[in-house]
């Protein structure tokens, strides 16, 4: 989303301040490059609540000792074609990337990788991760739970996290297919991006204490499945989806138990935070080749498929988001107002 109160940057000048920010937090550098780098992707894209704007959050759980500024992330294969990688506590974009180069080895050899991440910490836009996959050819996908903030269908409390559902492959002379989203209507870090602009959230999609809808992004207590009113059950048996992969596959804390993002007293105290990796190498099914070459038949034909009368342009998953990093790039990326003071853009 763009507001008139956000201001626009250069992808390369906010890039270099996020970094600074992070390092001169304390972060090593392999943890700050790699934080920076999911960030932008983030911010390129248009998933804003997930982008810069988190700079600050993280360097305030560093300095509290939530996150681990120098982590010693270590992999142990428990299996040919899995393994499990200790993120030490440390940012979760650092290992998140560490596990999908991890994948990929193991992915060249068996064809198929499971990576499962222990004693992690919030990664931001999972899309990143699947994305870094297919960009080396593999078809990728990414997930983790997150603290609870979702309601089930027809629930009236807080049980599952966001929980986001990431896919990415590889397509011949071109950007990555993907497909990056939360299970729940919207990400609770929306909410927050709504509250710093001070604007009404979309109706069904957040709820209050009660459970009940409001687009009162200061009321909003909860958020709403994917699916709305009718179809909610969707969304909410997605989000166990990912909570299977990265709580119960790897033993880290369910969605209810996690120490809340936001808004707790206690930033010194790690949330073991799960995440879940799998890479498949084309090139051992049908072959990289006959692959890259399906894909492009198939996103012609999709991208080809009719319109309904006075519908938009036919899309696939990553087309809305490679145009938009796009016009960034060219345009600037927008900032919140929030990030702008922490970035010292005002």
């Amino acid at each position: 989303m763009h507001s008139d109160k956000q201001i626009l940057v250069a992808a390369k000048d906010v890039e270099a301040r996020v970094r600074k920010a992070l390092v001169d937090a304390g972060a090593i550098a392999a943890a700050a490059d790699a934080t920076t780098r999911a960030l932008l992707h983030a911010s390129m894209v248009g998933i804003d609540s997930h982008g810069v704007r988190l700079t600050e959050h993280y360097c305030k759980m560093m300095a509290g000792g939530r996150i681990n500024k120098a982590p010693n992330i270590t992999l142990r294969r428990t299996a040919s074609s899995s393994a499990i990688l200790d993120a030490d506590n440390g940012l979760g974009h650092y290992s998140a990337y560490e596990a999908v180069k991890a994948g990929i080895e193991i992915a060249r050899e068996h064809g198929v990788a499971g990576v499962g991440i222990e004693q992690s910490s919030h990664l931001g836009a999972t899309g990143a991760y699947a994305i870094a996959g297919a960009e080396q050819g593999f078809v990728t996908f990414v997930t983790t739970n997150t603290d609870a903030m979702v309601a089930l269908y027809d629930g009236a409390q807080r049980f599952h996290g966001t929980n986001p559902l990431a896919f990415a492959a590889p397509v011949p002379n071109a950007r990555p297919w993907f497909l990056d989203m939360a299970t729940s209507s919207i990400p609770m870090n929306r909410v927050l991006l709504h509250r710093s602009l001070d604007e009404p959230l979309p109706p069904g999609v957040a709820a209050d204490k009660n459970g009940v809808e409001t687009t009162n992004p200061h009321e909003a207590e909860m958020l709403l499945p994917l699916g709305g009113a009718s179809y909610g059950f969707k969304g909410a048996g997605l989000a166990g989806v990912a909570t299977l992969f990265s709580a119960l596959l790897t033993g880290t804390t369910l969605d209810p138990n996690f120490i809340p993002m936001y808004g707790g007293e206690d930033i010194s105290t790690p949330r073991n935070m799960g995440h879940f990796v799998m890479v498949i190498d084309p090139a051992k099914f049908v072959g990289a080749q006959a692959f890259g070459q399906a894909m492009l038949t198939y996103l012609s034909a999709l991208r080809g498929a009719p319109a309904r009368e006075g519908g938009g342009q036919i899309m696939a998953p990553g087309d809305r988001e490679w145009a938009e990093a796009a016009h960034r790039a060219e345009h600037g990326v927008p900032i919140d107002p929030d990030t702008a003071v922490f970035l010292g853009y005002a």
